[in-house]
Parts: structure tokens; sequence; C-alpha cells
């Protein structure tokens, strides 16, 4: 597939992923006049890219992870493990701090609600 219909298949601009290749976290073949050419795994490939780019990744980070991804090796698996597990644990503590404002959300929400079904008092 071309850039279009890899674009139209994942929501994802035609400029978004040129800068993808340009950053290392995508690799296309090329036709002998130079467009891009894509496969299914390319459309899973950018599906991934967007989870990390939402959960707060950085190009740079998913990039780090990519060539264990796609070419694994001994060194560059020990390497991606590693930047996996801070990501992981970064996600992890986000996670938990987004429950926990949730949480305190979720009490001040009843607490109001408590506070509006109780007979109102004469308010101006």
């Amino acid at each position: 597939m071309r850039i279009g219909e890899l674009s139209a298949r994942t929501g994802v601009s035609r400029r978004s992923l040129r800068y993808y290749e340009d950053q290392g976290l995508l690799v296309s073949s090329r036709s002998p006049s130079g467009q891009r050419h894509y496969d299914d795994d390319h459309v899973r490939r950018v599906h991934l890219i967007q989870a990390f780019l939402a959960a707060g990744m950085s190009s740079a980070t998913i990039a780090e992870m990519v060539p264990c991804m796609a070419e694994p090796s001994r060194h560059k698996a020990r390497h991606a493990l590693a930047i996996m597990n801070r990501e992981r644990a970064r996600l992890s503590s986000a996670m938990d701090g987004l429950a926990a404002a949730r949480s305190a959300l979720d009490h001040l929400i009843e607490d109001n609600r408590n506070y509006l079904a109780k007979p109102a008092a004469d308010e101006p």
C-alpha cells in the first residue's frame, strides 16, 4: 500500500507518517520511482507508535525501542528492555496518580451531591 492508504487505514496524516520515518520509527520500502510502500505490519506499527505517543512517550524513546521490535539482537533487546521497563514504571506511576485524582474527584462529587440533596435553607 502507498502512504495515502496507510494514512487512511490508521487515521494518521501523511505528514506524521513521513515524520515517523524521519525519526526512525517506521521504515518503508521504496519503488524505483521513490514512492513509499507499506504492508499490514506497518499498520500495526503505526497503531503502536500512536499508543506510545498518547501515553506520553517521546519519539526518541520510541525510536530506542523500535530496533528491538524490527531487527532483534541480544544487545538491542537488553537496551530496549531497560527502556521498556523504565517507561512501564513511568506509566504505572502516572496511572496511580490519575486513579488517586479520580478517587478524590469522586469524593468531591459525592459531597456536592449530598449538599444539593439537603433541603435548601433560606438562600438569597
